[in-house]
């Protein structure tokens, strides 16, 4: 006979005196655990088929015995739940103060480890119980530790029931450290062991940098990370926009070398500490003229204190440049520094207009290659530069060429030209699909974004 279940919080709200028969191996809480929790409604826990159960919780696994039981159940049509629904229950209803004192009391880490691992609880009070956590540091590859990242990365990282391998890559830490917007969980997340990570170019990072390079860290979690003393540490806080300018101030006055390149590639530097880092290696110099705001009054600095042109010329990479130290730029003698402007997708179409009226071969294939460069003047390099190979590769990879104009470059029927084509997404697909029959612009059209989209609809990816 069918019959409605009733919810399981009213259950216990009005079996005062009765019994709850659970079923199977534990979960996140305790035996001792769940009889307090169930001690609120006067409910006792039972594990044997009795007399006053009105209701059995039932862990997803069950030997035949417990099986037989739970049958046995429905056919007295006594109510059945499964244990991740009363853990649920028992989760939104815990009392965080009283909890962490209780732990911090006893500092019971196999509590906390199994605390940690329930996906019920709030973010908040997972991350204080994450930062009491003890790692088991002499141990590289412990398997509690191992649960606990995978409980975290499982908590904040979307995975796919086809994904789970993800929660098994250090790659998936990584990610986490540098898209979390909580400090909380920052704060919590430097308590882990600092593992490196391979970044592109072979070149390592420890999870510590990774910390200290996301700009949602706050006061707090800037303290913990001074107080390892870590160099490396130091360094990425030292690029980060959201830090403090007198804190900023104060690695400045180390004048160490990875420090002031650090400073110069922060935006958040004020002008004084700009006028300070021009006067430091080629290095540090190179990085404030590619990474900071370019003002009128940092322009004249620049002017008075960088003297190599091949440096100077690095300010052409800038992507904030003030209009008005742009006008200024646009009649430099320095073709170097020419060259970068217009091969700076940022340059307003009225500045390259007026470099290309200036009428210098030099910068003709940096104009053709960026897609900021106004129509007419690709149009005007199509027509009389026709026979500069290096003109029609930048035309054949801007994505701002005329679809004519692409045409006319397909029918050149030239390699070169063909894998400048290969990587232009606005290159008509008929053409894209015709290059894939060619070994050689593999890698070419992998980079194409229209090639991908195409290739990936087909699939039904």
């Amino acid at each position: 006979m069918a019959y409605a279940k009733m919810e399981l919080d009213a259950l216990l709200r009005e079996s005062e005196g009765a019994k709850v028969l659970f079923l199977g191996k534990e979960g996140v809480f305790t035996k001792a655990e769940t009889e307090r929790y169930l001690k609120r409604y006067g409910i006792a826990r039972t594990e044997n088929f009795e007399t006053g159960v009105v209701g059995v919780i039932e862990h997803h696994r069950l030997n035949p015995v417990e099986e037989d039981i739970s049958s046995l159940a429905y056919e007295q049509n006594i109510p059945r739940y499964k244990l991740a629904e009363f853990e649920k229950l028992l989760s939104e209803n815990i009392d965080d103060d009283q909890l962490l004192m209780g732990i911090k009391l006893s500092n019971d880490q196999e509590r906390i480890f199994r605390l940690i691992k329930n996906g019920h609880l709030n973010d908040a009070l997972f991350v204080k119980l994450l930062d009491m956590y003890c790692w088991h540091h002499d141990d590289e590859d412990n398997m509690q530790d191992r649960e606990v990242i995978m409980a975290t990365l499982r908590r904040y990282i979307k995975i796919k029931p086809n994904e789970e391998d993800l929660l098994y890559s250090p790659l998936t830490l990584n990610r986490l450290s540098r898209e979390a917007t909580d400090p909380r969980l920052l704060y919590a997340l430097i308590g882990f062991q600092n593992i490196s990570f391979l970044q592109k170019g072979k070149q390592k990072i420890t999870l510590h940098e990774i910390i200290a390079a996301n700009r949602h860290i706050n006061q707090t979690v800037v303290s913990r990370l001074l107080s390892l003393r870590d160099e490396g540490v130091d360094m990425y806080l030292a690029c980060n926009e959201s830090l403090d300018p007198a804190l900023l101030q104060k690695f400045a006055q180390r004048d160490s070398r990875a420090i002031n390149e650090a400073l110069a590639s922060n935006s958040n530097i004020d002008d004084a500490m700009f006028f300070s880092l021009l006067g430091k290696t080629s290095d540090t110099v190179k990085l404030l003229l590619w990474y900071q705001p370019i003002t009128m009054q940092r322009y004249l600095w620049i002017k008075e204190k960088v003297t190599d042109k091949v440096l100077f010329a690095s300010l052409g990479d800038n992507k904030h440049i003030a209009q008005e130290v742009l006008q200024a730029l646009q009649e430099d003698e320095n073709n170097a520094l020419l060259e970068r402007l217009c091969t700076n997708n940022t340059v307003p179409p009225l500045v390259l207009k007026t470099i290309f009226e200036r009428k210098i071969p030099q910068v003709y294939p940096f104009l053709a290659k960026n897609i900021s460069t106004p129509v007419c003047i690709l149009e005007e390099l199509y027509e009389k530069q026709g026979e500069n190979v290096e003109i029609l590769k930048s035309l054949a990879s801007n994505a701002s060429t005329p679809q004519k104009i692409l045409y006319s470059l397909y029918e050149r029927d030239q390699f070169e030209i063909n894998e400048a084509l290969a990587s232009n997404p606005s290159t008509p697909l008929e053409f894209l699909n015709i290059f894939k029959i060619d070994t050689r612009l593999r890698n070419a059209l992998t980079a194409n974004e229209t090639f991908v989209a195409s290739i990936t609809q087909s699939l039904g990816l």
